[in-house]
């Protein structure tokens, strides 16, 4: 073994160990500390013995134990644990050296301290890592952002530990500057919300409307997981409704419905609302899984609020073939505003994003990973200005196709009562997309009307703001115009 780690990882919880397996596997010696030392001896004892590892039992021992540049990886806990690790290993670095976050950071943080590293002489690389625990162990998907000098360090040994598409190339790549990394990461998450909620409603609609138990779901769902919506999410749905309890009964039913959430939905829709991008789909998706978690709210209000209950009489075969349109078109909705958000965060960040490889980047290792991807890097090879993927004649042709079992299953599931909270609003964003008049100009004249804040006219150039002295008690004095 050799005496030096080509790379080394602080945090062996479940990714962290998992990760470091998977670099030793394909060749690397990897260098491993975690604050709990016991956990060091336990894996160097355990999952890693006889392997090419370098337990470390101080950071001291750590550093000292890594070829340089050295690069130090962190799978910590977000937020300030980073930074406090970040301080740990300060004193005991030196210039050209790599600190690599694969945490769940949120993105400002990569942006603060990159330029916080570089000040002192140092690299710094935020990077996102997608595939759960499998992921780490046998490929995940990897989203590197950060400082661009530290990439070729770190390129070899990211891009083989990394999943592969199926012409064999890496599902990791440079991103951009400081924050990209995490910010794709986040998008990606915040994707990933949105695709679940999806699949969730359309369980939902089958089981309380068309009345199917779990074997008959399991069937469509594995055979959804053949044609245009094989992707990890229909596959594991699949899988979950296959499972069964010691009793012989279906686990899933036996699950309480109340969704837990880590926050990084949340920062994608936050960041929406800052950067203004209506990104209603994956918002919606954060918001039901809040909802969810006021169960016992929701039992005393079932209680007393009453609704239709709920009764299908149609064909249930066409139905279900209905149902998946609604689900392949509002997962086109729901990837069209994530690339919004992309393209609007890239103009206010300065990043220089391809998004044609960001698709390839998400196709292996990662949850959202699905044949649908390339179709993504294709709309972006042709039109790498795209500014909506429902404007690509191939998503805008699926979506026409779509268009009419998607309207009746959201008009079946209201009239019967069903929350389709993802599959409505979905729908609803791509109404308002493809209008050419919105009801706004009512919306901008009551704002002129109480806070005199102006309005553009329909018969006068863009750019011109008017007021108007809607009840003849007020004066011709506006606010200044301006947009959020």
């Amino acid at each position: 073994m050799k005496t030096k780690a080509d790379i080394g990882l602080i945090g062996l919880a479940v990714m962290g160990e998992n990760l470091v397996l998977n670099m030793e596997r394909n060749g690397y010696t990897v260098a491993v500390f975690n604050r709990t030392v016991e956990k060091v001896d336990k894996f160097i004892n355990g999952r890693g013995k006889d392997k090419n590892f370098i337990g470390a039992r101080s950071i001291e021992e750590f550093i000292a134990s890594l070829e340089r540049p050295r690069k130090v990886m962190m799978l910590v806990k977000a937020g300030k644990p980073v930074d406090d690790f970040i301080e740990l290993l300060l004193p005991h670095l030196e210039e050209g050296d790599i600190i690599i976050d694969g945490g769940n950071s949120h993105f400002p943080d990569s942006i603060r301290r990159t330029r916080y590293l570089e000040s002192k002489g140092l690299l710094f690389v935020g990077t996102g890592v997608s595939g759960g625990e499998e992921g780490a162990l046998l490929g995940p998907s990897i989203m590197p952002g950060g400082s661009t000098n530290a990439w070729p360090h770190v390129k070899e040994i990211f891009q083989a530990i990394s999943a592969k598409g199926e012409d064999g190339t890496p599902c990791c790549d440079w991103v951009g500057d400081d924050g990209a990394g995490h910010f794709v990461k986040m998008v990606h998450n915040g994707i990933e919300y949105g695709d679940m909620q999806l699949i969730s409603e359309a369980y939902n609609l089958m089981k309380n409307l068309l009345g199917m138990n779990a074997d008959e779901m399991h069937a469509i769902f594995k055979e959804w997981n053949e044609g245009d919506l094989d992707s990890y999410l229909i596959e594991i749905t699949r899988d979950i409704l296959g499972y069964r309890d010691e009793d012989g009964e279906p686990l899933v039913e036996k699950i309480l419905d109340t969704a837990g959430q880590k926050g990084t939905g949340k920062w994608t829709g936050i960041e929406a609302l800052n950067l203004g991008i209506p990104l209603t789909l994956i918002g919606e998706s954060v918001f039901a899984r809040c909802l969810s978690a006021l169960k016992e709210e929701r039992v005393e209000a079932s209680k007393v609020l009453s609704g239709p209950v709920p009764s299908f009489h149609g064909d249930k075969s066409i139905f279900i073939d209905e149902i998946k349109k609604a689900l392949y078109a509002s997962k086109i909705v729901s990837y069209a505003q994530g690339y919004t958000l992309l393209r609007e965060a890239a103009k206010e960040y300065g990043w220089q994003l391809n998004y044609g490889n960001i698709a390839m980047l998400w196709r292996g290792g990662c949850i959202i990973r699905s044949v649908f991807l390339g179709k993504i890097k294709e709309a972006y090879d042709q039109n790498q200005d795209l500014p909506n993927l429902l404007l690509d004649p191939f998503f805008r042709e699926k979506v026409k196709a779509a268009q009419e079992g998607w309207r009746k299953v959201v008009a079946t599931a209201i009239v019967n009562g069903i929350p389709v909270p993802a599959f409505a609003t979905a729908l609803n964003y791509f109404d308002g997309y493809r209008s050419e008049r919105l009801p706004a100009n009512m919306l901008q004249a009551q704002r002129d009307y109480f806070g005199a804040h102006t309005y553009e006219r329909t018969d006068k150039p863009r750019g011109e703001f008017f007021h108007t002295n809607w009840t003849g008690r007020g004066g011709d004095t506006s606010s200044s115009t301006y947009i959020v």
